[in-house]
């Protein structure tokens, strides 16, 4: 490990402590977990930055050491920090793996900024499939057809449901020829993986699931803008109950 990078990041350190605000209230350990969540999902700590050292965090955040101890502890067991003897405790690189383990992690917590973050999915996949309806021309709406029939196909392979799943989505925003739109679910796909991947477990959520989808896509294959938004509402209702009963059983 050479000096510079360990310069740079530690350079970055008192801007995180100045960030960061008092716990309110004392529940500690996993109060300061949530806020260090809420900071490095929100992108305002890079991956491989040094983290501020434990006093630093404990003053700004207003908690014993010990608590800021044992919230790096468990971040470092989740794999979203690295804590270095001797050096320090860094943001793991690879923001491709990173984004879904906060995002997972925020449900967990109950963090503010992750729920909304699936209410507002559920909008904007609302909007999607309205505009897909509108504008979808014989062959995108071939193309939805093949996503759906990769998801009836994949059987018990979960990763390949998964995909095919998340394809049809990004599908969708793409036909819905808004590139607003198809940037922002782009860039919470995380989002959908976790989303999936929290549920795929629970009874009924493939059926269920291949069912919504083929409402939606119904509804597009008939330029129907009104039963497409209805047939996402649906679908995002349904997927926002398993969603929290995935949630509140590990919790």
């Amino acid at each position: 490990m050479t000096s510079q990078p360990d310069q740079q990041s530690s350079a970055a350190a008192p801007d995180l402590a100045r960030l960061l605000r008092p716990v309110v209230r004392e529940s500690s350990v996993s109060e300061v977990a949530k806020r260090l969540l809420d900071h490095l999902s929100a992108g305002d700590i890079r991956p491989g930055t040094r983290l501020p050292a434990e006093r630093q965090l404990a003053e700004a955040l207003g908690v014993a050491r010990s608590s800021v101890r044992g919230a790096l502890s468990a971040l470092d067991v989740l794999g979203i920090i690295e804590i270095r003897p001797g050096s320090g405790s860094y943001v793991r690189e690879g923001t491709s793996e990173f984004l879904p383990r906060a995002i997972n992690w925020g449900l967990m917590l109950g963090q503010r900024r992750t729920r909304d973050l699936v209410e507002v999915r559920t909008y904007m996949e609302g909007v999607s499939a309205r505009l897909a309806a509108e504008r979808a021309t014989d062959e995108e709406v071939a193309r939805l057809e093949e996503h759906l029939q990769h998801m009836r196909d994949a059987g018990d392979d979960v990763t390949a449901f998964i995909d095919a799943d998340i394809a049809f989505h990004l599908e969708t925003a793409r036909i819905a020829g808004n590139t607003v739109l198809s940037d922002i679910l782009h860039s919470i796909r995380a989002l959908l993986q976790v989303w999936m991947e929290r549920v795929s477990d629970i009874e009924g959520t493939v059926s269920g699931t291949l069912c919504e989808h083929d409402a939606v896509l119904r509804a597009i294959r008939a330029r129907d803008p009104e039963a497409a938004d209805r047939a996402m509402a649906e679908h995002m209702r349904m997927a926002s109950v398993r969603l929290r009963a995935s949630v509140d059983g590990e919790a």
